[in-house]
């Protein structure tokens, strides 16, 4: 595919290089735009320094170079709300997502995977299972390595496992996997989204394209998303943990079971799983059936989702200090992930939260402690906001702590043995961190190094 356009690549992060190097690639002009003027462009350019016809800019984009673009990749951290983006839709210039351009691009199979809480881990437990049955299997997305990293390597025996998010979804025009997912949806990046209509209408989109014959799977038990297999013109393909379903994946006793065309598959009890929880039930059932309906023999998914372990920074043991049992959940970066959390929890626990500013509520959060947290130890933005919550709802075990460091010295000291000390802020990271991963990082650094 050859790709002789003009093409301005909004954002100089690991979305945006990975954008700007696959338009080098086939042959692109391209601008690399960033608003912040402290962008260190020499850096930028050395990213890219296999190519040529690259430029960067900072600041703002001079009015006379509009004129000549074809086209706008903006990267998923910039708002569609900017007035940049606005002077790009005026003038008729069409802005694209970089999975857009990657899906352009990419040959194989494609599953889509996306939802509040737990597409990291599903992502990454579908990209096992077809990794084990075809070595020529890309695992892309949110999870680490940009679409676009990869779609030119792609071939038409590939299969891509790609975890998408509400943003990458804004800007999409004619992308369509071959199977989608949306696991759940709860209130989460209102501060962009505004209304949770408009979140859920989002997340919606990643079936918008899909044709009759295509599998868009569900959670029945999410009533947000059950809904969406009315409003979709894909195939709905249901996973439940608290119904048996006809066709779906649903529990029959403790087995995890493939319901399709009158068969009754049994794939893994919950004792065979190694990940906890109740919301890692609902993972394991989505990922049987994204990895059954592409294609993927079913002792394959079987062998592969026995020996699973999880990802990093979800719900992960670190060490037991002096009896403590330590988890870094930095992933539960909102109320309903860190929810999932607490309840993974099965000793009483030292809970350290907060964060970036979202805009959502906490309340369900404060509700699920439910007798188990000893102590709430609070950083970030929104540490007063939570403690209100907190207040409102008889919980006052709460200290303030300034950083990270702080807080996991205060729970060494107060915590018991028998204890646990869980980060799982409930917040995103912005702010004190650059993502949840540094945060999940420094985290184990910390408890690593306290004194045993």
């Amino acid at each position: 595919m050859e790709f002789n356009k003009r093409v301005v690549v909004a954002g100089a992060g690991k979305s945006g290089i990975g954008a700007a190097g696959l338009l080098l690639k086939l042959g692109a002009e391209v601008i690399i735009f960033d608003q912040n003027d402290k962008t260190d462009k020499v850096e930028v350019l050395h990213k890219l320094s296999e190519y040529e016809k690259v430029g960067v800019v900072v600041g703002r984009l001079d009015e006379a170079l509009l004129d000549t673009i074809d086209l706008m990749v903006i990267s998923p951290g910039i708002s569609v709300e900017e007035p940049f983006v606005e002077e790009f839709r005026s003038r008729n210039i069409p802005v694209w997502s970089e999975i857009e351009l990657a899906y352009h691009v990419a040959k194989g199979k494609l599953a889509a995977i996306t939802g509040t809480n737990g597409k990291t881990t599903t992502t990454a437990l579908v990209g096992e299972i077809c990794q084990a049955y075809n070595p020529n299997t890309f695992t892309v997305g949110n999870i680490g390595i940009p679409f676009t990293q990869v779609a030119a390597d792609t071939t038409e025996d590939s299969l891509i496992v790609a975890e998408i998010s509400s943003f990458q979804l804004e800007t999409i025009v004619d992308f369509r996997p071959d199977v989608s997912a949306v696991l759940n949806v709860t209130p989460d990046h209102l501060n962009r989204h505004h209304t949770f209509e408009c979140y859920r209408d989002t997340k919606k989109k990643i079936a918008m394209n899909q044709a009759a014959d295509q599998i868009c799977v569900l959670n029945y038990d999410d009533e947000n998303t059950r809904k969406m297999g009315d409003e979709i013109t894909a195939a709905p393909f249901y996973f439940s943990r608290m119904e048996e379903l006809k066709e779906g994946v649903c529990l029959k006793g403790r087995q995890l079971t493939l319901c399709h065309n009158g068969e009754e598959i049994p794939v893994l009890t919950i004792d065979e799983m190694k990940l906890l929880g109740n919301h890692n039930v609902e993972n394991y059932m989505a990922a049987i059936a994204i990895a059954y309906f592409m294609g993927i023999p079913v002792e394959v998914i079987r062998k592969v989702c026995m020996e699973f372990k999880g990802v990093e920074h979800r719900i992960e043991y670190v060490k037991e200090v002096k009896g403590v049992a330590y988890y870094n959940d930095s992933k539960g970066t909102n109320p309903d992930a860190a929810i999932k959390g607490i309840q993974a929890m099965n000793r009483p626990t030292l809970l350290i939260g907060g964060g970036y500013d979202k805009k959502v509520p906490f309340d369900d959060w404060i509700e699920s402690f439910d007798g188990k947290v000893r102590y709430l130890v609070l950083i970030g933005q929104t540490a007063q906001m939570i403690a209100e919550t907190a207040r409102k709802h008889g919980f006052d075990s709460i200290i303030f702590e300034e950083n990270l460091e702080a807080a996991v010295k205060t729970c060494y000291r107060l915590a018991n043995p028998g204890d646990a000390v869980l980060l799982s802020p409930a917040c995103a990271s912005w702010g004190q961190f650059d993502n949840y991963e540094q945060r999940g990082d420094m985290f184990k650094e910390l408890v690593r190094n306290l004194p045993e």
